[in-house]
């Protein structure tokens, strides 16, 4: 019924479209399906399907933070800032929830905006690497080699960050650009802003005062 509705409707839009005098005019009914049929025709192929087309629902499009709807999302495309984020989730963040890995990719992109970071994905993730120990992400300069063991972790991880580059994932960590598992307490915490907490992390925002160390 709603596609009969929609082809009516696409019908009528067609036949406002006609010359005036067209419909004005006392023509015949075969007349009027003719040009009712021209109407349909200038209208092209894709403007019908454009009119009589039902949008997707919000819940075919929303993020949902779960291993079963991202196993549901097609292979995330590869590319030099894409792998290096989904790096960074397996090496910090794997074995957090998905909401989780959304929060920890969330705080590196805020790093990406931020004129007190590089301003690439790559850039941010490696900013110190080479310093053992004085690097901004450990795995980058812990001195261990960086192996993938987990292939499926990584599938996942790599969705999460397709969604985060692509700007589809809601906001959770309220402008974060730090952040620490609960298992330890560090300095700079003292005098960042606490913005959320999401599984074994908590996260901050800059106060734009000197963090010690």
């Amino acid at each position: 019924m709603r596609f009969i509705q929609s082809i009516s409707f696409a019908l009528s839009v067609a036949v406002c479209s006609a010359p005036l005098a067209a419909v004005a005019s006392s023509e015949s009914a075969s007349n009027l399906a003719q040009i009712e049929i021209q109407g349909l025709k200038s209208a092209g192929a894709a403007r019908l399907q454009e009119m009589v087309a039902q949008p997707a629902s919000a819940s075919e499009t929303d993020v949902k933070f779960s291993k079963a709807w991202i196993d549901s999302q097609p292979k995330a495309k590869t590319s030099a800032e894409l792998q290096c984020l989904a790096e960074a989730l397996y090496f910090e963040a794997r074995g957090e929830t998905v909401k989780g890995q959304f929060a920890v990719a969330e705080v590196i992109m805020n790093r990406v905006k931020s004129a007190r970071f590089p301003g690439t994905l790559c850039g941010v993730i490696n900013q110190g690497t080479g310093r053992k120990y004085q690097c901004q992400f450990t795995y980058t300069c812990d001195g261990n080699k960086e192996v993938i063991n987990e292939p499926r972790a990584f599938a996942r991880v790599s969705k999460v960050a397709r969604a985060i580059i692509d700007g589809s994932a809601p906001k959770l960590t309220n402008g974060a650009t730090h952040y620490h598992t609960t298992a330890v307490n560090p300095n700079w915490a003292r005098v960042y802003t606490k913005t959320a907490r999401i599984g074994q992390h908590l996260f901050y925002r800059h106060t734009w005062k000197t963090a010690s160390n």
